[in-house]
C-alpha cells in the first residue's frame, strides 16, 4: 500500500533568501518509506505565479500561483530580508493576506526565521508563542507585545503554527515536523542524507554576539560527549563539572554559554531523544527503555516525555514503531 503523501507549499514572496526557500524542497524531499517512496510533495508558489525577486542578484521562477496554498497540508513560508521591516497589518501587503486567507483552518503553517513578522502581522501568532532571528527580536517584542516571543530557542511548535530563528534553525524546525510527521528514524535518514545533525543542542543564545572567550577558558564539548556515553547514568552536576575540571559555578556559566541550557536541561533533552529511538527501534519494554535513557522508572519517563512531545511511551510506539 503506498503511503499517504503529505503536499507541502512554499510561499516565495519577493526577497527570497535563496537558502530557506531551498530547505523544505530538499529535506522534506528527502524523506522516504522504507521502500523508498516519497512521503511529501513540495510546490512552490509565487502571490502571481511570475518570476520572484530573491535578495541575491538573480530571480528564479516559480510554477504555481498561490491557488496553491488552498491545496498544502503544510504551508513553508521562507523570509526575506525586508520582512523585519512589516510594522502591522497595515503594513503587510493586501495580496498577501490575502493569499493567507485561502489556507485551510487544518494546514500546518511553518515560518523560517523573520517570516514570523509576516505571521504576526496576518493574525496568525495571536495568543501563541513564536520564535524569530535573535537579532530582531528585540524589534519584534517591541511591534508585537502580545505574542510570547522564546528568544533562545531554536524553534517553536505550538501545534498548527510553528516559527523558527535564523537560517540555519529553518534545518532543524523541518526536520522536527518529519520527526513528528514519521519518527525519528525517517528524520535521521534524511540528515544523514543532507549532511546535517539530526538535532542540535540547545537553542540560539549559543549564536547570539558576545565576547570572545579567553582562549584559556576550557569548553564543554567533551564533557558532553563524555555524557553521552553515560546517559543510563545517574550523572549530577557535580559529575559533569568534575570531569570538565570545573567548579559547579563555573561549569554551568560555560555550559549554558556554549550551549543555550542548563546542564540538567540538556541531559532530560538527550534522555528523551533515546527514550524515543529506543522506543522506536527496539522491542524494549518501557521500564527497560526507562533505565537506558537514564530516567529509572516508568513514570519518570512517562512523565519526561509528556512533557516533551505530549504522549505516553505507549502510544509514542504505537505511532513511530518503525
Amino acid at each position: 500500500m503506498s503511503p499517504v503523501v503529505h503536499r507541502v507549499v512554499v510561499l516565495a514572496l519577493d526577497g527570497v533568501i535563496p537558502f530557506e526557500l531551498s530547505l523544505a524542497s530538499r529535506l522534506f524531499g528527502a524523506a522516504t518509506d522504507p521502500e523508498g517512496r516519497p512521503l511529501y510533495e513540495v510546490v512552490t508558489c509565487s502571490l502571481d505565479g511570475r518570476p520572484v525577486r530573491t535578495s541575491a542578484d538573480f530571480s528564479i521562477t516559480i510554477g504555481h500561483d498561490s491557488s496553491a496554498l488552498a491545496t498544502a497540508d503544510t504551508v513553508v513560508i521562507p523570509s526575506a530580508e525586508e520582512f523585519a521591516e512589516i510594522t502591522g497589518p497595515d503594513a503587510l501587503p493586501h495580496r498577501v493576506t490575502e493569499a493567507l486567507t485561502t489556507v485551510r483552518p487544518d494546514t500546518r503553517i511553518v515560518g523560517i526565521c523573520i517570516a514570523t513578522f509576516v505571521l504576526a502581522a496576518a493574525g496568525l501568532l495571536d495568543g501563541r508563542a513564536a520564535a524569530t532571528h535573535w537579532f530582531h527580536s528585540a524589534r519584534f517584542r517591541r511591534l508585537y507585545p502580545g505574542i510570547e516571543l522564546a528568544p533562545d530557542v531554536l524553534f517553536v511548535d505550538t501545534g498548527r503554527i510553528l516559527t523558527s530563528a535564523g537560517a540555519a534553525a529553518g534545518i532543524d524546525l523541518l526536520l522536527h515536523v518529519i520527526r513528528k510527521d514519521h519518527g525519528s528514524t525517517v528524520a535521521n535518514h534524511v540528515a544523514r542524507r543532507c549532511v546535517v545533525p539530526p538535532q542540535r543542542e540547545g537553542g540560539q543564545a549559543q549564536y547570539v554576539e558576545r565576547p570572545v572567550p579567553e582562549s584559556s577558558d576550557s569548553g564543554t564539548s567533551a564533557t558532553r560527549a563524555w555524557a553521552l556515553d553515560r546517559l543510563h547514568e545517574p550523572l549530577q552536576l557535580e559529575d559533569l563539572a568534575r570531569h570538565a575540571d570545573m567548579s559547579r559555578r563555573t561549569f554551568t556559566r560555560r555550559f549554558r554559554a556554549e550551549v543555550g541550557l542548563s546542564p540538567g536541561q540538556w541531559l532530560t533533552q538527550q534522555r528523551v531523544e533515546l527514550a524515543r529511538l529506543l522506543l522506536e527501534s527496539s522491542d524494549l519494554p518501557v521500564s527497560r527503555v526507562a533505565e537506558r535513557a537514564g530516567f529509572g522508572t516508568d513514570a519518570a519517563l512517562r512523565q519526561n516525555l509528556h512533557a516533551a512531545i505530549g504522549v505516553s511511551p505507549g502510544a509514542y510506539r504505537r505511532t513511530f514503531r518503525a
